[in-house]
Parts: structure tokens; sequence; C-alpha cells
């Protein structure tokens, strides 16, 4: 049986990630109140966010419809970066991760009427010592209100700032994309994926 596939995520590199591994699906976005028991770290954060995400659609989910919802944080010094909440923030994470490696922490879950399955990645990410006209000057001009840990690693910071990242890149943008086809294959027909 083939499976329709919903994207619960109104993120645009999700969107642009998903078209671009040729996979059919409409995106289907029903907001939710983000939060998560305080004593959660790393990847128990994540994985709980995204099921959250996923749990808010699985009532209007038909037999043979999948919702796929995602959350991605930024893990460093023991605490999660979310989504900063405005441009002093977004100066405050960044100078907090310049010149040190951290974490991007991904999960990726899908949802049916019955069941939820998550998986999830972790990739390791190193900045250059960032100068504060550096720092400034992305936040006013990219205004990364909408990324976790206050960055985009494909904007300009990424591409100046980054000297080494282990594990997956796409991870870093906001969907590992490998362990994401191999949860959603055994729904697919090849010729669909």
């Amino acid at each position: 049986m083939t499976h329709k596939l919903y994207l619960g995520s109104g993120s645009p590199r999700r969107v642009e990630l998903l078209t671009q591994m040729n996979i059919p699906f409409e995106q289907r976005v029903i907001e939710v109140e983000e939060n998560y028991p305080e004593d959660l770290k790393g990847t128990e954060i994540t994985d709980y966010l995204a099921k959250l995400k996923g749990g808010a659609h699985q009532k209007v989910l038909k037999p043979n419809e999948l919702v796929l919802t995602a959350d991605t944080i930024v893990w460093h010094g023991e605490a999660a970066l979310g989504k900063p909440k405005n441009e002093a923030a977004v100066i405050e994470m960044l100078s907090s991760l310049s010149g040190k490696t951290h974490e991007v922490i991904s999960s990726v879950c899908l949802t049916s009427t019955k069941a939820q399955t998550c998986i999830n990645d972790t990739t390791k990410v190193t900045f250059c010592k960032l100068l504060e006209d550096e720092i400034l000057h992305y936040a006013k001009i990219y205004q990364p209100l909408d990324k976790a840990g206050a960055y985009g690693i494909q904007e300009w910071i990424g591409l100046i700032g980054v000297t080494h990242i282990e594990g997956s890149y796409t991870n870093v943008v906001g969907l590992p994309t490998h362990k994401t086809h191999t949860l959603l294959k055994p729904y697919f027909s090849k010729h669909n994926i």
C-alpha cells in the first residue's frame, strides 16, 4: 500500500530538503506549544518535541496517511539553545558558540494513526573565534530568529565561521536526510522514493 505523506513543519529548509530528495509530500502544519520537561537532555528533548508535534496530527490522519515532524536544537554547555527571542539573544548565543564546538541534534518522527517512530542524529560543529562585528552584522542582516542556536549553517555566518563539522551536514540544516530516507522507505514503493 502506498501512503500519503504530510510534512508537519513550517521550516523552508525541511521543505527544500524533502523536495530535493524527490519525496512526494504535502505541507500541513499544526502549531503546538514547544514545551518539554526540564529534566530532559540532548536527544530526549528533540525526540519529545518531534513526537509532540506528530501527536497533534494523529487524530486527523487517515489509515494510509503519515506525518513527518522534526525538531532541532543546539546543545552546548549542557544546555539546549532553541530559537532566539530577539536580536540580543542572537548575539548572546553566537558569542557563546564562538571559538568552540557544539552539537546540533535533530529528531524526526513519523506518525501514523496508531504509532510513532522516532530517529535522531547528532552533528558536532566547530566555530572559529567570531569577531564582535561579524556577530552583529549577522544578527542585524540575517535576523536568524527562526533558527535553533541563532544561526543557519547554510547562511553567511556558517560560510565564514564554521571550521569543522563531524557528522551529517543536512542534520545541521534541520533534517538528517539519510536517516529520514531510511525511516520512510518501508512505507513507499521503490518508485516513489
